[in-house]
């Protein structure tokens, strides 16, 4: 995993994970002129544009595709704006809807070895769950095995912000084997810990907008809605709403509480921070940009946690790949000796104990009873399966106290 390109970019905040994780960038792509420009303020290049616009052939090959692709087509709120405009959503969103099928175009061509795409929790069951089915059906027929789970950034910064993460690997480039997505930490930032302590003025909201804001509460309230302000006291609570790209319209869903006056909007550097980009990223757009980017981003140290764990995956594939191979190849002996079996399985699982993909037992059994008939012989591998219960306490014996649960 060495090489990866950016599709759907935003600021970088996916870029930013990976390259933490010792990846390198070959090609990016954003179409938003002002994130753009964030972008090349943070990592000295401006991304192509379009997506649908550049020919396949002219991305570099790579290792890993990442792709956060739009999700306003299939988030709640998008939704259910474009139902009240009349407006088509999902796959039916000519503009942004389709935009899914760009990303199997070019693993179509390019046949990256790894994938990594991000989305709103709601894209498992949008349409009925018609929508996500699609999208798996589609990365299998490209021999994709896919993972995937809805993660929540708490933990690792102030919010909640569940999201879905498909992680795929290719069939013809690695073995079949679990993949582990990562724990959020039980122990995070609180609110307080993100804001600022010298705030302008400007933040602060109007009486007007306060009045409105509170006003239109009370009026979903009283219909029985859940509509309204999320206002966040930074002496007691620990986590916000989401920051969504609407932010920069009142503020609403996330209001920081002040004593004597009325409550303020984050500011974009407090954004930044809730959505985990470190202090020296750089913010050379206006106020509305920022809220806007930022709201669309990812949250950077949960990726880089998923990043992590794809590369352990697959120091541990790659061992499993040399491992078969050893034994494929007919080598009958290692230091003029015959080769164990269960000795090499050892090393394996030695070698990614520490990392974030340990080795299960259901693994470790089903490699070890197809790597045994090229060291023992076809008849010492059937005594051992006939004698499974003792096979079983080896195999413990040897495995239980280093591989996962």
């Amino acid at each position: 995993m060495e090489t990866f390109v950016d599709l759907f970019a935003g600021v970088g905040g996916t870029r930013k994970a990976f390259e933490n994780v010792g990846t390198k960038c070959v090609f990016s792509s954003e179409w938003d002129r002002f994130a753009q420009r964030t972008y090349e303020a943070n990592f000295g290049e401006i991304p192509s544009g379009d997506i649908r616009e550049i020919p396949a052939e002219d991305i570099p090959d790579h290792d890993v595709l990442l792709a956060g692709f739009p999700c306003q087509p299939f988030s709640l709120a998008g939704v259910s704006k474009k139902n009240s405009l009349g407006h088509a959503h999902g796959f039916a969103d000519q503009k942004q809807g389709n935009l899914f099928f760009e990303i199997v175009r070019l693993l179509e061509t390019k046949k990256p070895s790894a994938l990594l795409l991000e989305n709103v929790r709601s894209l498992k069951t949008h349409d009925g769950g018609n929508t996500f089915e699609i999208i798996k059906d589609n990365l299998k027929r490209l021999d994709y095995r896919i993972h995937y789970q809805v993660l929540n950034a708490q933990g690792y910064v102030p919010q909640h912000r569940p999201r879905i993460f498909i992680v795929g690997f290719h069939k013809d480039d690695w073995p079949k084997l679990s993949f582990t997505f990562p724990k959020s930490p039980s122990h995070g930032p609180r609110v307080a810990d993100i804001l600022q302590s010298v705030v302008d003025e400007k933040y602060t909201l109007s009486d007007h907008l306060w009045s409105y804001l509170q006003a239109y509460a009370e009026k979903h309230r009283r219909r029985g809605n859940g509509f309204g302000y999320g206002l966040v006291d930074p002496t007691k609570d620990y986590v916000t709403r989401t920051l969504s790209a609407r932010y920069h319209k009142d503020g609403s869903e996330i209001l920081i509480k002040q004593d004597g006056r009325n409550p303020r909007r984050l500011t974009p550097r407090e954004c930044a921070r809730l959505m985990g980009f470190p202090e020296n990223f750089e913010i050379p757009v206006s106020d509305t940009q920022a809220y806007r980017q930022f709201g669309n981003s990812v949250v950077v140290p949960l990726v880089h946690d998923i990043a992590r764990s794809m590369r352990d995956w697959q120091i541990k594939a790659n061992a499993v790949v040399e491992l078969m191979k050893c034994f494929a190849l007919g080598s009958a002996n290692l230091n003029n000796g015959p080769l164990d079996p269960e000795i090499f399985l050892e090393n394996l699982v030695k070698l990614c104990a520490n990392t974030s993909q340990p080795f299960s037992m259901k693994e470790l059994e089903k490699l070890y009873f197809s790597i045994a008939p090229h060291a023992i012989g076809e008849s010492g591998t059937k005594a051992r399966k006939s004698e499974n219960s003792q096979s079983l306490v080896t195999m413990e014996h040897l495995f239980s106290s280093i591989a996962a649960p």
